[in-house]
Parts: structure tokens; sequence; C-alpha cells
């Protein structure tokens, strides 16, 4: 993406294999706007026993080939799981399984592992996965029930957004600020321009 008298310029070759604005805006900093938006429809369930870090690299990949790469073109996609020691945790599908999952985050130490694929022109997959330590204070039952009330966690993996109010939660983060959002930012440019993207 280039920037021609305040016009944005796409970068026409690459493609986002989701169909999250998040995603799309964390590429947006970086100077990678996708072409187009294709979102992969691929069975996100955990297999027997999968650790969280194999799950994770798992469904990137499995995103970006589930997506049509026309000629020329480069699919980049991720995944963020939320990890407490070997299990993973689900989206917040509703807010019953929402306050379960912040009660279980409540005071401690959880991963969250954003995974990523790009695959190239020729078809060469590249993955990266940045492991991003997050603590959470303890939590009040009161506290819990106001951010589920907030709606903004719900369908998330975990069931929060660090990117908004649950921010104020954190008490300690080691990694990817911007993994936890959903794309790891470091991870993603080094993938892409191994992939020929060309970025600044």
């Amino acid at each position: 993406m280039g920037d021609v008298g305040g016009e944005v310029i796409m970068n026409p070759a690459l493609v986002l294999a989701s169909s999250s604005p998040r995603r799309r805006d964390l590429l947006a900093r970086i100077g990678a706007v996708p072409a187009r938006q294709a979102a992969p429809d691929i069975d996100e369930e955990p297999r027997p026993n999968e650790l969280p870090r194999v799950y994770a690299l798992r469904l990137a990949v499995e995103k970006a080939q589930a997506v049509l790469r026309g000629p020329g073109e480069i699919v980049i996609a991720g995944d963020t799981t939320i990890a407490v020691g070997r299990r993973i945790l689900p989206p917040a599908t509703d807010e019953g399984v929402q306050r379960r999952l912040l009660a279980l985050l409540s005071g401690r130490r959880h991963h969250a592992l954003s995974a990523i694929c790009v695959i190239d022109a020729a078809g060469t997959v590249r993955t990266r996965i940045a492991d991003t330590v997050v603590a959470f204070k303890p939590l009040s039952a009161a506290e819990i029930d106001d951010y589920v009330a907030c709606g903004e966690g719900l369908g998330k993996a975990g069931g929060y957004a660090i990117q908004g109010r649950a921010e104020a939660f954190v008490r300690f983060l080691s990694g990817s600020h911007s993994g936890v959002v959903g794309l790891p930012l470091f991870e993603a440019r080094a993938l892409l321009k191994a992939s020929g993207l060309p970025l600044g």
C-alpha cells in the first residue's frame, strides 16, 4: 500500500482469509491493505488431545488453504487461541459461557497464541506464531457482570477483547499486544515480505 496525494493504494496481490475488520485494520498499520477479503469455511473444533499451539497453527493453515488464490495472489490467514495450560478456551458463544471464561481467567495467567499462515504466489506455505502471556487481575462478580453487559467480548476467544474495556483487567502482558487483538504485526510483516509483498 502507498499513499499518493492522500489516496490509499491497496496491495493488489494480497488476500485476507478472514471477514474480520479488526484483522484488516491491523494489516493496514504495516501498509498491507488487502485487495479483497474472503471468509474461509473450516471446522474449528479442536481434535482430541490437540495442544493449543498445534491447534492455532493448524487453523491458520487451514483458513489460508480454504480460500481460492488467484494468479499472483498472496493469501494471509490468522487464528488467535486463548489457552490455560493445555486447555483450549472456546469463543464466548453466549453470556453464560462468557461469564465462565472470565471467572476462569480471573487472577491468573493465560496464553494468547496468535498463529499466521501466508501462502505466496508460488504456493509456498509459511507460518509463524506469537505466544503472548497475559495476566488478569482478580475480577469481582460485579466486574464480570458489567463487562458481559457491555457486549464487546461476545464471540471472542476467551470471552474478551483486549483492545476494548478488558484492557483495564490486564496487570501483566509479555509478548505481542497486536497478536492478542488478532494478528501479530511483527510476524505478519516478516512473512509477507518473505512471500514477496512489497512493504516499506
